[in-house]
This record gives C-alpha cells, structure tokens and sequence, in this order.
C-alpha cells in the first residue's frame, strides 16, 4: 500500500522542479535537432535568393563607383560647400585622376555614370580624357584648372563640377527620385521633373493592366470552376488536366502562339474577316489588349485552382436549405454559395495580380510600346542601359508597392482565410 506524500511535502516540488528541468531540456534537443535538419535549407535560401535579392535592392542607394574610381577627387570634392568653383587642389586631383582612368581604358565607366546624372556630360568627359593622356602628369599638375578649361569650356561651368560632387556620393536617393518621377534642384529642393516623366505613368498602367488580367480571370475562371465540381469526380478529374495543360508548355511557347494568333494576317483576323464581321484587319498584336489577352489566358490556372479547391469542399445542403426556404436559385447563390467562396476569389486574385505585375517576356513579345509595364523598364535598365541603380529603385518601389497592396488585403479578406489548393 502506498502512502501519498503531504502536500507540503519538500520531496514532492523538488521532483516536480526536476521533472520541468527534464522536460525543458528535452523541448530544447528536439529545437536543436529541428534547426540542424533545415540549416541547409536556409543557408541555401539565404545564399540563393535573400543576399542576392538585398544585395540588387542596396544598389538603389549605394553607389560607390565613381568615389572608387577617383579616390582623390572624391575626397578633395567633398570639402567643397557647392557655390563658386572648387578649388585648385581639387581640380587637380580631378584631372590626374581622369589622365589615370584613361590610360587604364576606365575613363568611358566614369563618363557613363557622370552621364546619368547630367545627360551629355559624357562626350565632354571622354574627349578630355582622350587630350589629357597627351599631357605629362608634371605639366598637368603645374595648372590642371587652365588646362581642363583649354581642352573644354564646360570644365569652367560650376554644374559640371555639381555633377561632379553628387556622382561621387556613395549613398544616394538620386535612382528613388529619378523612379518617382522626381528631381533635385541645386538649392536642395524637390519637385517633378520636367521631362522624361515616365515612370509612375507606367505604375499606373501595370496596376491597370494587372487590375483588369485579374477580373477577366475571375470571370472566366468562376464559371469554369464551377462547371467543375457539378461534374462527376472521374470527369472532373480529367477536365483538370486541360486546366493544367499550360504549365506543361514553354511560357515562350505560349507567348508566341498568341502572336500567330493576333497578328495582322493571323489566324483570328484570317477567321473574322472570312466569316465578313470586318472588312479588314483589326490591329491587336503590340498593344496593350494583346498583352491583356495573352497574360489572362496564362495566368487562368491560377485562379481556377483556388476557386476549384474552395468550392469542391462546399456542402451542397446550404444552397438547397436556403432553396427550400423560397429562395430562387440565382437568390440562393447570390446568398449562400457566393460568399463561402470568397476565400477562393481572394486567393485566387492575391495570386493572379501579384503575378501579372512583374511579369515581362509577355508584354516584352505581344505588347509592343503600348503594352510595355514596370517590368519592361526595369529589364531595358538592367541588361541594355546598364543602370543597375535605377532598376534596383524601380524594382523597390514594385516591391514596395505590393507590399502594401498584400496589407491591405490582408486587413481586408484575412490571410488565415485564403485556401491556395
């Protein structure tokens, strides 16, 4: 017979202590245990996709070319308070520096980035470049000021000298304002740009654009999926496979097949005008139609498979309860069965316009200047102009952007709520 210890009894919260002392370290092994088996995992996601992602982003503010190719300069420029010309140590270390980069074929990397920030400010930069290999680095540095003015008289202009200074800024907003369609005067002020204001007109339109990709697959694709789970289980399941056809062809593939289709002698003008709808072609491909029409047929999976696994695990009972109350069939959808799918429509449209927002090789190939989006801007930016800065800003306001839309809908729909498959 066993005797139970008094409640008071030291022994009994003495074991209880060690038994919680056991237990903690066991829930600790099993955390350690748990983070070794997924540590190669996140270096691999930390490796591949976050450092390269954060270091792109960084190169929206950080700008250390030009401080790096004209140590000197930069360092002598940064006394200078901006009004006035600089003073003459300063420009001597700019044109020695400048001889330097020529005779190491570097000259033309300093007159790009000199170029984005004064357009035309480059042929100055090279020609003299070019003069100065010309001159002995003793004959330069006896009257560097007279001998940049000789070879070129934009050398005696204070802007230029402006330009300068702002180029060998390490950080910078210079890409942010130049995204926002914004510039800095020489007093510090900020105000619009008054030319090549393109940029926030171009959000505009690939929010437009993917507003409207979003609607048209809610509208084709609610019915369809509908259609698909009033069908038996073993026909519905092979319907899906023509739903899911289009992720086993080449997104190219895709793409380019619309241009057969949409082009002025293609196959849907070939059809309207043989049935005589119209009496010649009607022009489609390289506008921003096209790209509307090509990205929705795209994108429709992916609003069809949220809506799909919402409504499949419905309860039919709802609709014909509210039925054998005397409400009308389009009543007891509009009551009943529509909101039990919202969480399909919302996951399904968080998908589609996340999605349809960056994309490019879609309106790079069917859109033409009329259906170019954000994306477009930011691919020329980073694999033809080479303005890596630019695109970086570019790229973090669309991030930004999104951002705040997913905030929004998740304050609005709930993300608890959203069923993706």
């Amino acid at each position: 017979m066993s005797v139970a210890l008094p409640a008071d009894d030291p022994t009994a919260d003495q074991l209880s202590q060690e038994e919680r002392a056991a237990a903690r370290r066991e829930v600790r092994g099993l955390r350690r245990r748990a983070l070794f088996l997924v540590l190669p995992l996140l270096i691999f996601l930390i490796v591949t996709f976050v450092y390269p992602i954060g270091a792109m982003l960084s190169r929206s503010v950080y700008n250390p070319v030009v401080s790096e190719l004209i140590p000197d300069s930069a360092k002598a420029l940064s006394a200078w308070d901006g009004t006035g010309m600089p003073d003459t140590a300063a420009i001597t270390a700019f044109a020695l520096d400048l001889r330097r980069l020529q005779e190491e074929r570097n000259a033309g990397r300093l007159a790009q980035e000199l170029n984005r920030i004064t357009p035309g400010l480059s042929g100055t930069v090279q020609s003299t470049a070019r003069k100065l290999r010309t001159i002995a680095p003793e004959e330069l540095a006896a009257d560097a000021p007279a001998t940049l003015t000789g070879i070129d008289p934009a050398w005696s202009q204070r802007p230029v000298w402006a330009t300068l200074k702002e180029a060998t800024r390490v950080f910078t907003d210079r890409n942010f304002l130049t995204a926002l369609d914004l510039e800095r005067a020489e007093d510090g002020s900020i105000s619009g740009r008054t030319s090549a204001r393109i940029y926030l007109k171009l959000y505009a339109k690939t929010m437009k654009i993917g507003f409207f990709i979003t609607l048209l697959t809610l509208v084709l694709g609610y019915p369809l999926a509908y259609f698909l789970t009033h069908q038996p289980r073993q026909r519905a399941n092979m319907l899906m496979i023509f739903v899911l056809l289009p992720f086993w062809t080449s997104l190219l593939v895709r793409t380019t097949a619309w241009i057969a289709l949409l082009q002025t002698n293609g196959v849907i003008n070939s059809l309207l005008m043989g049935l005589g709808l119209t009496s010649s072609p009607i022009e489609v491909l390289y506008t921003e139609t096209a790209t509307i029409i090509a990205m929705t047929h795209i994108l429709l999976p992916f609003m069809v498979l949220p809506l799909y696994s919402v409504m499949i695990s419905l309860d039919g009972s709802y609709v014909r309860a509210a039925m054998s109350m005397g409400a009308t069939p389009f009543r007891a959808f509009l009551t009943v069965y529509l909101p039990n799918t919202v969480t399909g429509i919302s996951a399904g449209a968080m998908l589609v316009f996340i999605i349809s927002v960056g994309y490019y090789i879609t309106p790079a190939l069917v859109g033409g200047t009329d259906g170019q989006m954000i994306s477009n801007l930011i691919a020329f930016h980073m694999q033809q102009s080479n303005n890596w800065g630019l695109a970086a800003a570019l790229g973090s306001l669309l991030l930004a952007l999104i951002l705040v839309l997913y905030w929004i809908f998740d304050r609005l729909f709930g993300m608890d709520n959203i069923k993706l498959g």
